[in-house]
Parts: structure tokens; C-alpha cells; sequence
């Protein structure tokens, strides 16, 4: 992606932070010839994404030529209007955080590490959950069925790139009124934005 120096996200924990906070992703790839695109929520394990599709999904028969993939996560972003700037004649733009990984999929064939893995990618969505559901309370055979339907996959992650959006350029008044502006919308979306932004400028004034 397009990325100027001074959005760029370098510290590679904050990119793995995102895409755990923010880990239903986009696959891309070539699939006979053309773009293909699966939306899938992803598990960050080490420096592999896990994640499984369903079989019937050929985007994965793709996997096995070698060719890299693309996954897109998407952070918060947000509208900024020009009203809500200190500096005059500005134009709107849109603030936005987002991590691309690059790297070759690959397929977990094993029933077992199949299982395992499936394990793991539910455990860590039910983690908040009051009473997670766990999938070695059901009935083996019944899942081990369900498993025969979708494909488990790891991409190791050979590049990794994240960029933040956030109005970096322009002057810290009008960060200040466009931080102002987003909170008084009162949109959830609008509102992590401002948080981001805010501590942008917290951070700037520590270091």
C-alpha cells in the first residue's frame, strides 16, 4: 500500500495489537488468473495468521502454487471534515488505520493439528465471554465431520506493513478540533478515531 514515512506503523507488536483488536480480514489472491477475495476472522500465532475457509471456497486450491497472499485488516477509521480544523481553506480527508501481511498460505492438512488449531481459534474468541463455549465439549465425531467441510490454513507472515492515517501533517490545533469534532458525533467508529488520535499526541508529549 501506499505508505508515507510519517504514517507508517514500524513496532511490530502494535501491528500484531491491531490485528488481534481488529482480526475479520480480507484474503486476497489469484484464483485462475483473477482477483479473489475471502472475508475471514484470522488468529495472530507467533508470525503466522491461522484461520480456516469453507471447502467449497476455491479460493484455497490456490494455495498450493505458491504464490503469496495479501490480508487486509481494518482499524478504526473515520469522516474528517475541514469545519472542524483551526487553519483555514482545508479540505476533508479520511483518517484510518489499517496493517497489510503478505506471505504464502499453508494448508494444515492433519486431522489432529486441524482439530488442535480449531480449538484455538474459538477459545480465543470466547475468551470474554462469561461462559465461552469449547469445542472439546462436543461431540468428537460430530466435529470431526464439520472439519471434513472447511480447509485450516497458516499464513507465515514474510512482510507486514501498518499505516495510521491521523493527521499527522496538519497542526496540533487542528488535530485538537478534528478530535474535538469526532467526539461530538457521537458515532462509536468516530469516537476510536479521537481515542487513537489523542494518544498520538499523549505519547508525543511524554517522549
Amino acid at each position: 500500500m501506499y505508505l508515507p514515512p510519517a504514517f507508517e506503523i514500524e513496532d511490530r507488536d502494535s501491528l500484531y495489537a491491531i490485528i488481534r483488536e481488529n482480526n475479520f480480514g480480507i484474503l486476497t489472491n489469484q484464483v485462475e488468473g483473477a482477483p479473489f477475495a475471502t472475508h475471514l476472522p484470522f488468529m495472530v500465532e507467533g508470525d503466522c495468521l491461522v484461520a480456516h475457509m469453507a471447502r467449497a471456497n476455491p479460493q484455497w486450491r490456490a494455495f498450493g502454487d505458491g504464490a503469496p497472499a495479501l490480508c487486509v485488516f481494518q482499524g478504526p477509521h473515520a469522516y474528517i471534515s475541514p469545519s472542524w480544523y483551526d487553519s483555514k481553506d482545508m479540505v476533508p480527508t479520511w483518517n484510518y488505520v489499517a496493517v497489510h501481511v503478505r506471505g504464502t498460505p499453508r494448508i494444515i492438512d492433519d486431522p489432529a493439528a486441524a482439530y488442535a488449531t480449531q480449538q484455538r481459534l474459538v477459545a480465543a474468541q470466547e475468551l470474554n465471554l462469561p461462559e465461552p463455549w469449547r469445542l472439546e465439549n462436543e461431540d468428537r465425531a460430530r466435529i470431526d465431520g464439520l472439519l471434513r467441510s472447511i480447509v485450516v490454513f497458516e499464513i507465515p507472515i514474510d512482510q507486514i506493513h501498518g499505516k495510521a492515517k491521523m493527521n499527522q501533517n496538519r497542526t496540533l490545533a487542528d488535530r485538537r478540533g478534528a478530535i474535538a469534532g469526532l467526539r461530538e458525533t457521537g458515532a462509536a467508529g468516530n469516537a476510536a478515531v479521537a481515542e487513537y488520535m489523542a494518544r498520538q499526541d499523549a505519547e508525543k508529549d511524554i517522549t
